[in-house]
């Protein structure tokens, strides 16, 4: 059974071998797909936060000390 570091590895040399048009688009491809989750990483976190503004979890504070009393 391989594991994730040979795989990827696996991968990477097969990216180097492919011509340099399917690179860039490879590159356009990872681009969007890590914008997406990235914005949706966003979203979920939106969410979560409305949810504990609701309960009363959500606290703010403009303290230096206080926000490291928070963390």
């Amino acid at each position: 059974m391989k594991t994730a570091t040979a795989d990827f590895n696996n991968i990477v040399e097969r990216v180097y071998d492919l011509p340099l048009e399917y690179k860039e688009e490879l590159k356009n491809l990872l681009e969007h797909n890590i914008s997406d989750v990235r914005r949706q990483e966003i979203a979920d976190n939106y969410k979560t936060a409305q949810k504990e503004q609701k309960t009363g979890k959500l606290k703010f504070s403009s303290s230096v000390s206080e926000l490291k009393k928070m963390l």
